[in-house]
C-alpha cells in the first residue's frame, strides 16, 4: 500500500518528522537539521560520489551548504523537493529521492542518492517509480527526466525500469554531458 500526505504535512513525532510519503519498503520525509550525520555520511563517501561532484566526496562545510538549500526547497517550490529516506522495517536511513527542477532549465527531473548497504536491492527503483507517480499523478507533470554520468549503468538501469526511455546524449543539464531519460504522462503504460 502506497500512502501519501502532502509534502511538508507530516506531522512531528517525538521531534522528527513522519513521513509524507511511503512505499512498500521506503519512508520518505523532509529534511531537518537533524539530518546532518545522514548527509555527511552519505555525500562523504566515495563511492557514492564516483558519478556525481566531478567524483570527489563533499566536505562537511559542502554538506552544510546543500542541508541549507536542501530544507530551504520546500517552502519556494511546491510539490518538489529532496526527501530523506529510511527503511521502513528498519529506520535505517539509506539515502535521499528527489522530484526537483534540473539547471539550468524548468525540467523536473527524479533523482536518488543511496548508501551503498542499499544498493542492489531495488529500492532506487522503488523509490523513483513512486515519484514519477506522484510527480504525474499528483502534481499533473507532463514530462519527468532523470540524468545519469554516461558511465553510470547501475543508474540508468533503474530509471529505464522506473519507467522512463533512453533519449540519448544532452548537454543541456548541469553544464555537462549526460544520459537523458524522459518519461511522458500521456505515454505510461
Amino acid at each position: 500500500m502506497i500512502e501519501r500526505v502532502a509534502p511538508g504535512g507530516g506531522e512531528r513525532d517525538a521531534g522528527r518528522k513522519k513521513p509524507w510519503l511511503q512505499t512498500l519498503r521506503v519512508d520518505l520525509r523532509e529534511f531537518t537539521p537533524d539530518d546532518f550525520d545522514d548527509l555527511l555520511r552519505l555525500d562523504s563517501d566515495p563511492r557514492v560520489t564516483k558519478y556525481v561532484n566531478a567524483g570527489k566526496p563533499m566536505s562537511r562545510t559542502e554538506v552544510e551548504a546543500t542541508l541549507a538549500r536542501v530544507i530551504r526547497y520546500y517552502r519556494s517550490v511546491h510539490g518538489l523537493g529532496v526527501w530523506h529516506a529510511t527503511r521502513r522495517d528498519t529506520g535505517a536511513f539509506i539515502g535521499w529521492y528527489c522530484l526537483k527542477y534540473c539547471p539550468p532549465t524548468c525540467d523536473v527531473e527524479v533523482g536518488y542518492r543511496l548508501l551503498p548497504n542499499a544498493w542492489g536491492q531495488g529500492f532506487a527503483t522503488e523509490g523513483a517509480t513512486e515519484l514519477l507517480r506522484y510527480g504525474f499523478d499528483d502534481l499533473g507533470l507532463d514530462m519527468i527526466i532523470g540524468v545519469t554520468h554516461p558511465d553510470n549503468r547501475a543508474s540508468q538501469r533503474v530509471l529505464v525500469k522506473s519507467g522512463l526511455e533512453d533519449a540519448g546524449f544532452e548537454r543541456k543539464y548541469y553544464d555537462r554531458r549526460l544520459r537523458l531519460f524522459v518519461a511522458h504522462r500521456d505515454r505510461r503504460a
